[in-house]
């Protein structure tokens, strides 16, 4: 436990970080968006992420012979949008594609405008998507509906569900939308996200809450992105067999001397101390014992290399977000010089533990 300590306190680098940010960024959770051109799917990442179309049209970069990748934040990506360009050709191949979306994604989110009923290249292509069964979900979105009147936008809604029905089989979920509403801002916005977040769920995490219920968590907003890229590292390095033992609590330790350098709080024994010790007297102990009943479970044959390493990187990612939380809360407030409770810290952690669970779909306790 000291050397533990004495990493939390003083990080180093690590040799084996860089491999766990690598495959991190590789299998970054992913939406697949499949539309014809003007459609609206860089309108969509434009509402999801709060950007600019300057920014999102500069961002993307190559993926396959026909996709575009996008991630967001590109400094420290936490998530991916994969954007199929190849529709209108007519030899377009998807197997590509569903090769790069299979790494870390199982949604796919199909963008439709209600007065363009000819979608023939949209449709083959989930023709094409649905034989891999690679895709667990899918999300319909009409866009541009407020330029059509009601009796043709219901209309052409029903028949765009019928298209898509007829060739997806399972079922999913669809979500009327504008994104150049004239009141300005994106109709239906708040469903749109609730929907994505269903089969995303770090989305829920990342869309910016524009109703901060105080000030502290307007800071904890503003570095929001950079404790989700975290838990992502410490997640992917806990999918390695024996490497989590190491490099989760490296990463912690990164994390937590970056947050203390940006709130303007020394990061030292005492301040490490006084963290954990507001989390109750024996989070450490159970943090450490946690730990290394995870490695233990990824060395058992076959489970341990497969539902073993997943529940270990889904919560080696939900206690990294926890930890990012009520660090932020802790250095807030102690630069400010107030009093700190323990129990609000311990409340918060959990909640923060769930929010983390659900947020890469493990909600087990």
């Amino acid at each position: 436990m000291f050397e533990q300590v004495k990493e939390f306190i003083n990080p180093s680098k690590n040799p084996d970080l860089s491999q766990a940010q690598k495959i991190q960024h590789e299998y970054l959770p992913t939406l697949w968006l499949v539309g014809k051109t003007g459609a609206g799917k860089s309108s969509f990442i434009q509402a999801l992420t709060g950007l600019s179309s300057v920014e999102v049209g500069n961002g993307f970069e190559p993926c396959t012979m026909t996709a575009q990748v996008y991630d967001f934040p590109q400094q420290k990506a936490v998530m991916r949008f994969l954007d199929t360009r190849g529709l209108g050709e007519a030899d377009y191949d998807a197997s590509e594609d569903i090769k790069e979306i299979s790494k870390s994604g199982n949604a796919i989110v199909v963008v439709m405008k209600v007065d363009e009923p000819e979608q023939s290249a949209v449709l083959d292509a989930l023709k094409q998507i649905k034989k891999s069964k690679n895709i667990e979900y899918l999300l319909l979105i009409h866009s541009a509906v407020l330029l059509t009147n009601e009796a043709d936008r219901k209309r052409q809604i029903a028949f765009n569900e019928m298209q898509v029905r007829d060739i997806w089989n399972n079922p999913f979920n669809s979500v009327s939308v504008d994104f150049e509403a004239a009141e300005g801002g994106v109709y239906n916005e708040q469903l749109l996200i609730s929907e994505v977040t269903k089969i995303l769920p770090i989305l829920g995490l990342l869309v910016e809450d524009k109703a901060h219920s105080d000030i502290e968590n307007a800071n904890f907003n503003q570095v929001q992105k950079e404790v989700l890229w975290y838990s992502g590292s410490a997640a992917a390095s806990d999918l390695i067999p024996g490497l989590g033992l190491v490099t989760v609590p490296a990463i912690q330790a990164k994390m937590l001397h970056s947050l203390a350098n940006q709130y303007g709080v020394q990061w030292n024994k005492r301040t490490f101390t006084e963290l954990t010790g507001s989390l109750g007297s024996s989070f450490a102990l159970q943090y450490s014992a946690k730990l290394g009943a995870r490695q233990l479970i990824k060395l058992i044959p076959v489970y341990g290399q497969t539902i073993g390493a997943a529940a270990a990187a889904s919560m080696s990612f939900a206690t990294t977000y926890g930890l990012g939380r009520v660090a932020c809360y802790y250095f807030y407030h102690k630069r400010k010089g107030e009093p700190i409770s323990e129990q609000v810290m311990q409340d918060l952690y959990k909640n923060a533990l769930k929010q983390g669970k659900a947020a890469v779909g493990y909600e087990k306790n």
